[in-house]
């Protein structure tokens, strides 16, 4: 055999090898993705589709980051900026954020943020087939309702609604029949009563109570009602004797003062003009001294 000949067989040989090799990579990948659910060829294409759901392709007023979370060798999160505002007013707010939770290249939890930045919707794909199965809506960046697929069908067949963070409510579709027959009431987050509908028509046929708790319970509003009651019967008497002791203190101050009044000496009244009184100053130049009659009547003087 000449030595070019050989050379091609051994180039042959490896390439064979590199080849089978590549194969088994490929055919082991598939068996992952169809093992989640995911259609075959899949986890190959993670490059170009991640199963991403934040909307930033193609977008010129959005700003992209990825980071490597914990024990990720490649980046697993990602964060979608949105731009906001122009020149020196200009500021990003965060709209989008998913992640890659167990590594395999597809992004299986999202969260959508309002434009002030509180979460507005959670999604994610608990069961890794590559289909969202958790649905979480916040008010006011609180939880206020979680929606579940629990048959994994596409659509969801349990609701949970809360109120200030304490689950309120649960409905509940247990046949699968797109048709709510399970409802559970809760109190301070403890379950109350259950409700179930045996005909299918959305309606309660039956409600189970835990009597003995609602029994508990309601003595326990009681009392504190109870206590409130009293509390603010309390609070009214004192209102009522601090009432009464400022009028009496306004009343004593205003006895006080006609008291000082009537103490005081009177004015002295001015002395009455007597009419005999000489003339003083220009009234004695006005007023001449009357004539002095000598002798008796008819009479002359000597």
């Amino acid at each position: 055999m000449s030595r070019p000949t050989a050379a091609s067989l051994l180039c042959a040989l490896l390439l064979t090898q590199v080849g089978c090799s590549s194969n088994t990579v490929k055919t082991a990948k598939t068996a992952q993705a169809q093992e989640r659910g995911a259609s075959p060829g899949r986890a190959t294409e993670t490059t170009s589709n991640d199963n991403s759901l934040c909307d930033f392709k193609g977008k010129k007023d959005v700003e992209v980051s990825e980071t490597a979370g914990p024990g990720a060798m490649q980046p697993n999160v990602r964060r979608v900026w949105k731009l906001r505002g122009t020149g020196s007013d200009s500021r990003k707010v965060l709209a989008c954020r998913e992640a890659d939770t167990n590594l395999d290249g597809l992004k299986d939890v999202v969260r959508f943020y309002t434009d002030d930045g509180q979460s507005k919707e959670e999604r994610a794909d608990t069961n890794y087939d590559a289909k969202i199965d958790t649905w979480n809506i916040f008010s006011r960046g609180r939880l206020a309702e979680v929606r579940l697929d629990t048959n994994f069908d596409g659509e969801p067949d349990e609701w949970k609604v809360y109120i200030e963070g304490k689950l309120s409510r649960v409905k509940r579709d247990g046949n699968f029949d797109k048709k709510p027959d399970h409802w559970e009431m809760y109190r301070n987050g403890r379950l109350e009563r259950i409700g179930v509908d045996f005909d299918g028509d959305e309606r309660v046929d039956r409600w189970d109570r835990d009597t003995e708790w609602l029994k508990k319970l309601a003595q326990t509003e009681q009392k504190k009602q109870d206590e409130i009651d009293k509390q603010r019967q309390v609070d009214g008497e004192k209102r009522q004797k601090e009432a009464e002791e400022a009028a009496a203190k306004i009343g004593d101050g205003s006895a006080e003062g006609k008291a000082a009044d009537g103490a005081l000496p009177k004015s002295p009244v001015p002395p009455k003009k007597i009419a005999d009184d000489p003339p003083t100053g220009s009234d004695a130049k006005d007023k001449k001294p009357a004539k002095s009659v000598k002798g008796s009547k008819g009479g002359k003087s000597k």
